[in-house]
């Protein structure tokens, strides 16, 4: 992951959506900082698609809301911060206006989840939780492949470790929703 210069100007959150897609990187916005990422790898992928599908399936199910991949969220204004975690879910009764889903979100997640690549550093993982929480949404999930955890964050520090051999709950973000872990890793 990399940023931009200090000397170069601030960006906003307008600047982000109006930047040319190469095709090759994801980007993002940081204290009108713009962040560069590579794609993920192929375990990555997979664990994003198991868990779009549980909570996709949940949520129609339910028509608690939508569940979004790599959507766009705006954060945090002067400066921006423009995050796209790798699923979101957010609520029947907070949807975007048609006319404005196809920009950024203006606000946080109701559900962030966030897959941890090999790159990844703990402390970034914290300051991109912190900004979540911050911002108002009410849960993140922090996935870690290579352990086949999933943490899960909440406002004022509580957080849970949910094991292979345990079942993920969406407490009161997703009432209901439970799924065994080991189905977020099945190959």
């Amino acid at each position: 992951m990399s940023t931009s210069s200090p000397s170069e100007p601030l960006l906003t959150a307008e600047d982000l959506y109006d930047l040319p897609d190469d095709g090759r990187h994801r980007y993002e916005l940081v204290d009108g900082r713009l962040v560069v990422s590579e794609p993920p790898g192929m375990t990555h992928g997979g664990i994003t698609v198991n868990f779009a599908m549980l909570l996709g399936t949940f949520v129609r199910q339910h028509r608690l809301g939508r569940v979004y991949g790599e959507a766009g969220y705006v954060l945090r204004r002067g400066p921006d911060t423009v995050r796209g975690p790798d699923l979101t879910f957010v609520r029947r009764d907070r949807l975007p206006a048609p006319e404005v889903a196809h920009r950024f979100y203006e606000g946080a997640p109701d559900l962030a989840v966030e897959i941890v690549s090999p790159g990844d550093r703990a402390g970034e993982i914290a300051r991109t939780v912190a900004g979540y929480l911050a911002a108002g949404t009410r849960l993140v999930w922090v996935v870690y492949p290579a352990r086949r955890t999933v943490v899960a964050h909440r406002p004022g520090g509580t957080t849970r470790v949910f094991g292979e051999d345990g079942t993920l709950d969406g407490g009161d973000v997703l009432p209901g929703f439970a799924a065994p872990v080991a189905e977020v890793f099945t190959e």
